[in-house]
């Protein structure tokens, strides 16, 4: 069992998830996709030129990276390794140049998605905020 499911009590409300921390997962799984297959593009186009162990090692270990990325993403340095890998998959342009433009796409979608997810994250404190003070006022309506 979970620590959340041990302390859980009948009756205790369901914490609400970060929307922010759902938004920036989202990003880093679909940004893992791209790597993954931005990884073979390069294996076929460039394998004569760099090593194909250092194409796919390098290309499958930063899709894993972005995938467990997400795991961290609660902590306070799990955002700054977030925008670290912006700059790297914006980096990958120098192997295609065609990533220049799909990491700063990426990096700007990362950017609303923090920004979106930090203003929904305000609203829904001060939705259940509002929500507790009228169900205290209202008691018997709160319980139907």
């Amino acid at each position: 069992m979970t620590r959340a499911q041990r302390e859980w009590r009948p009756g205790m409300p369901k914490k609400r998830r970060s929307t922010k921390i759902l938004f920036a997962s989202t990003v880093l799984v679909l940004e893992a996709f791209v790597v993954f297959f931005a990884t073979l593009a390069v294996f076929g186009l460039r394998r004569d030129e760099i090593s194909p162990v250092l194409i796919l090692t390098s290309g499958f270990l930063l899709s894993v990276v972005l995938v467990l990325t997400c795991a961290v993403l609660t902590k306070k340095w799990g955002i700054a390794l977030g925008w670290f890998l912006q700059f790297v998959l914006i980096a990958g342009g120098f192997l295609e140049p065609v990533m220049f433009v799909v990491g700063l796409a990426f990096a700007l979608t990362w950017l609303y998605g923090i920004r979106q997810g930090i203003r929904v994250d305000r609203e829904n404190v001060e939705r259940d905020r509002l929500q507790a003070e009228w169900e205290r006022a209202n008691p018997e309506e709160a319980g139907s």
